[in-house]
């Protein structure tokens, strides 16, 4: 009764607060933005969020945390050189700064001190920009009700990225003045500063892209993990399981892309049918062994050879 004497509650995300609780009455406070770590209900009372995030959002907030430990490694790569050995530690920090920022942002999440997360179901896309659905009922006055309908998917990638980022300034630095001495003194430090290039990159992502990222992660990771693959065995002239085993690295390289793309393909079945989705994963190393057996028919001075020899 409550709620019908008051005006209507426009807008897709606005709704009332709970001002008091009298035994089954409930006093409401004027429409508006709902605090945050609640989100509005079918009657446009916001209602905390008392769920946890379900398998799928635990697989997007597993990429999300992936992008920056997979930028770290590649340009520790591209800049420790060939005959560098401090490459391997590096990468192993990357890994403990990544995994400790992801312990701690869990840590400091509601409920704070413990690895449960508290958030809202995800309903739709809309769910992810409540900013374009600020209602105006006198059309020039806008009522602001912009808040994360999403907690804390959201805002917890920002979180995590920024104790990333401060875990690198604090242990990267030393490592690589210590054991980068095969490096000249400017190239000792370009994956760090790489890092500070993609990290903003990365937070201006998630800030426009984040509802696009949820619903297309999967499939950016399999076209990514095809691709890059494609990429390295060619430009490391792999045609044969022999150049393969030639070198750790390339099996290094070759096992984690098929990590990935087993990765991508549990995204997408979210493996709700175990009997119908796990032998998708015999399909993880297709790709590799698609591209060895017609590599070798696709060799560019094969075909220029065999198209001189037709004319």
């Amino acid at each position: 009764a409550a709620v019908a004497i008051q005006p209507a509650c426009l807008g897709l995300y606005c709704g009332r607060t709970v001002l008091s609780v009298n035994g089954s009455v409930e006093t409401y406070g004027d429409c508006g933005v709902c605090p945050r770590g609640q989100r509005t209900d079918e009657n446009k009372i916001c209602r905390e969020c008392v769920g946890s995030p379900d398998r799928y959002d635990w697989l997007y907030l597993g990429f999300m945390a992936m992008l920056p430990l997979v930028l770290h490694w590649f340009f520790i790569e591209w800049y420790s050189g060939k005959k560098s050995s401090s490459a391997l530690l590096q990468h192993i920090t990357a890994l403990l700064e990544c995994s400790i920022a992801a312990v701690v942002t869990l840590l400091v999440s509601d409920p704070v001190g413990s690895l449960h997360v508290r958030s809202c179901r995800v309903k739709k896309l809309s769910d992810w920009y409540t900013m374009l659905y600020n209602p105006s009922p006198d059309y020039v006055t806008t009522v602001h009700c912009t808040h994360e309908a999403v907690y804390p998917l959201y805002t917890i990638v920002f979180i995590y990225y920024a104790f990333c980022l401060v875990l690198m300034m604090l242990l990267r630095p030393l490592l690589v003045k210590k054991i980068a001495c095969g490096l000249g003194k400017s190239d000792r430090f370009k994956s760090i500063y790489a890092a500070l290039y993609f990290f903003p990159i990365l937070t201006v992502l998630q800030a426009v892209g984040g509802g696009l990222l949820y619903y297309a992660f999967p499939y950016i990771i399999l076209v990514l993990s095809l691709v890059t693959l494609a990429v390295y065995m060619s430009a490391s002239e792999v045609e044969s399981f022999k150049d393969l085993l030639v070198r750790k690295k390339r099996l290094v390289v070759l096992f984690s892309h098929w990590l990935l793309h087993a990765y991508g393909i549990i995204s997408i079945s979210k493996l709700d049918k175990l009997e119908q989705d796990l032998p998708l994963l015999a399909l993880v190393p297709a790709p590799a062994l698609f591209y060895l057996l017609t590599a070798k028919y696709t060799e560019p001075s094969r075909i220029l050879s065999e198209g001189g020899n037709g004319h």
